[in-house]
């Protein structure tokens, strides 16, 4: 199990609020020397414990890209291996940039035994998804794994993102990129532990 100092937790929550932060302005809100931010900071980084993204609007109030946005689980057939899929999503270049296009987020799981891709993607129009799906994305699969790859499908029309990454409510608590600086503190959750839950599993929550 990873785990964290109070000044790496306190690093993370400024970083959470902002992440386009400097590390002076991290050592200013929190206290923490500079020279400490930036070696924690880097540390936490190389670990994979923190990433970056930018999330940009394509939707009705941006680019208007897309108006569709889907959730498909796939479930494939007995036999695809977690590593066989992530070795071909690695290396197939066609796969990557098509999907780079069309594809919000994307999860490897597990449904009924068998291995599962949780996708959420954006089309102009559910016409339009149906047709990416059937044309281009199944035959890719199929052409990799076999034609009886690909099991079952299950989807759910999304509408509204209401929160991601544990802390962002972009309907709530974002202003300009961030969160809000009224947002309370102790509404960011870094870690179990910091968040006041015990540990107990199989019982009530604290909450």
């Amino acid at each position: 199990m990873v785990q964290i100092d109070q000044q790496e937790e306190r690093i993370i929550r400024e970083l959470i609020k902002n992440p386009r932060i400097s590390d002076n302005k991290i050592s200013k809100n929190t206290g923490i020397p500079v020279m400490t931010v930036n070696r924690k900071r880097k540390n936490l980084e190389t670990r994979g414990l923190i990433s970056y993204y930018a999330d940009f609007c394509h939707g009705e109030h941006g680019t208007q890209d897309f108006y569709a946005k889907q959730l498909y689980i796939i479930k494939f057939k007995v036999g695809i291996t977690r590593e066989q899929f992530l070795n071909y999503i690695s290396e197939d270049k066609k796969y990557q940039k098509f999907m780079s296009m069309y594809t919000v987020e994307s999860y490897l799981g597990e449904k009924d035994g068998r291995l599962s891709l949780i996708t959420i993607m954006n089309g102009k129009n559910i016409a339009e998804l149906v047709e990416i799906l059937n044309s281009t994305i199944f035959n890719m699969f199929r052409d990799e794994f076999g034609d009886d790859s690909i099991r079952n499908i299950m989807t759910a029309r999304i509408t509204d993102l209401i929160r991601t990454h544990h802390n962002y409510l972009p309907l709530v608590n974002m202003k300009d990129g961030t969160i809000k600086k009224d947002w309370p503190d102790e509404w960011i959750f870094v870690t179990r532990e910091s968040y006041g839950i015990k540990e107990r599993i199989g019982k009530q929550s604290d909450f």
